[in-house]
């Protein structure tokens, strides 16, 4: 089945007729369906994960902390990016480029680079906060460990001096300051000079990586040094250690 804006971007003549293997099935064919149900299960299931640790905190344990201030706040950034996420596909960032370069407006187009932009900085900053409050988290497990809690703080250090590059190459990814970014077939493209998308992702997914890694290596350096038995380690395992997951 052809999509309508699909069959209005041929019957405006905005097709190039010598791309003949540009047809209208090919403009029209979507996988936006699954990406969205998987994104939205995704969101439900870790803003529940999220309100029973909140529930647990405060009628069980009594203490509501910094570090479930922090989850709280992650979670309130990743619901936003997840709006964001699910908009983008409605407008047609994921469909086929040249869906996006001929049958978009180019005031369609621009939008979606906003919005895009904007779902960037706030993802990275959504997992800023979230690994803030895992070393928040840590911080209290090990408060009369003084060799940990220094690990703690170096990793803190760290973790903001990641985060500002992170955002600094996303908000100045253009000269002048823009939330578009352009494609080289936009007119906009010549009032702009950007950095390659592919460079600054690289860098970015970097960052995150080396991020993930050292704050997950704080909890097994942390199950190793404790002088406890074996049982209770592995125990400590079971609940410290399935976040290795996001590495992998």
């Amino acid at each position: 089945m052809v999509d309508a804006d699909v069959a209005a971007a041929f019957a405006a003549g905005r097709i190039p007729p010598d791309m003949s293997w540009i047809t209208s099935e090919y403009l029209s064919q979507s996988r936006d369906y699954a990406p969205t149900v998987a994104i939205i299960f995704v969101c439900v299931f870790a803003t529940l994960i999220v309100l029973l640790r909140c529930y647990a905190r405060i009628f069980s344990t009594k203490r509501f902390g910094l570090d479930d201030v922090l989850a709280v706040s992650s979670n309130v950034l990743y619901i936003a990016f997840v709006v964001l996420c699910v908009i983008l596909i409605k407008e047609g960032s994921g469909r086929h480029i040249e869906y996006i370069q001929y049958v978009l407006t180019p005031d369609q187009v621009n939008l979606t680079e906003i919005n895009d932009f904007a779902a960037h900085i706030i993802y990275t900053t959504a997992l800023f906060v979230c690994r803030m409050s895992g070393l928040s988290f840590y911080h209290h497990l090990c408060d009369r460990h003084k060799r940990l809690l220094i690990i703690i703080k170096c990793a803190a250090v760290f973790l903001i001096c990641a985060y500002l590059p992170q955002l600094f190459l996303l908000i100045f990814h253009c000269l002048p300051v823009t939330g578009l970014w352009p494609y080289a077939w936009q007119a906009e493209s010549t009032n702009f000079t950007c950095i390659a998308w592919g460079a600054v992702y690289s860098v970015n997914s970097g960052l995150s990586l080396v991020c993930d890694v050292i704050l997950f290596a704080i909890p097994a350096t942390m199950i190793r040094l404790l002088q406890v038995s074996l049982s209770r380690k592995i125990k400590l395992s079971f609940v410290l250690l399935p976040g290795v997951a996001v590495i992998m």
